[in-house]
């Protein structure tokens, strides 16, 4: 017997196959033995159609994107939203230094400042996705569920959050056209991405909102608690260098003044 490894859309029930191929190129698709619908109904849908559902946050979509393709681009999109968010801090923080000379623009764009943004960047989401495993793995340990929520794939749940992070490539074009509603866009885009990521938790898991939502909350808490960790030592160590300037000074203007 096959490998039950693709799952119906509407009951999350699993499947050995999506469609069954006939002679003559014909087609048919399977029809799930629990719920009596069509397994996967996205097989036959334009990409297109696919993306505006799972942007709406269509369970189907995304059980349809998480289950049965392969879609394996997690690394690669998490590695373009990074930049999209390292960008968006150095954008913001370069907005107000206004100057005519090409020389400053080609001086900012080899700054390490946008490197230190990424790394940042990089940070956060990894103690996000820890926040959000850990979180997971202690409540699956504390209710002692062996077939639930406690045995699911690690890389496919970490795949999944990854995936789920798609709506920050929407800060570019809110920061490229700037307008006075700049921050309420980047409110909504933050909330558009944790609802994203709560779904997604939700579809790999097949557990209640609640625990989903729980999940994220955590991620994002870890996620709060990295940041401001990284400001307080960005501001220790600044304040550091100049300590120990002032005392330099204090040092050079003394012996200035011994005879």
């Amino acid at each position: 017997m096959a490998e039950a490894c693709f799952r119906c859309i509407e009951c999350n029930e699993k499947a050995t196959e999506l469609h069954r191929d006939y002679t003559n190129g014909i087609l048919k698709i399977t029809i799930c033995s629990s719920c009596q619908k069509p397994v996967d109904k996205y097989i036959e849908y334009d990409p297109v159609i696919i993306l505006i559902d799972a942007i709406l946050c269509k369970t189907q979509a995304f059980r349809h994107i998480l289950f049965n393709t392969s879609l394996d681009i997690h690394w690669k999109l998490c590695m373009f939203c990074l930049l999209c968010e390292a960008y968006l801090r150095w954008s913001l923080g370069h907005r107000s230094e206004s100057s005519d000379d090409p020389a400053d623009i080609i001086r900012y764009t080899k700054e390490w400042e946008f490197y230190r943004m990424v790394a940042l960047a990089a940070l956060e989401r990894l103690a996000f996705c820890g926040g959000v495993l850990l979180f997971l793995w202690v409540t699956a340990m504390a209710s002692h569920v062996g077939g639930g929520y406690g045995a699911v794939d690690l890389h496919l749940l970490l795949r999944a959050l990854l995936l789920s992070c798609y709506g920050k490539v929407l800060l570019v074009p809110a920061v490229i056209w700037e307008h006075d509603f700049l921050p309420l866009c980047l409110g909504f885009i933050k909330i558009f991405v944790l609802t994203s990521n709560m779904q997604a938790v939700r579809v790999i898991l097949n557990c209640k909102k609640s625990l989903a939502l729980w999940a994220v909350g955590a991620g994002l808490l870890s996620e709060t608690v990295a940041a401001r960790t990284c400001q307080t030592f960005a501001a220790a160590m600044q304040e550091a260098d100049m300590f120990e300037w002032v005392k330099e000074c204090v040092l050079q203007g003394t012996d200035g003044m011994q005879p």
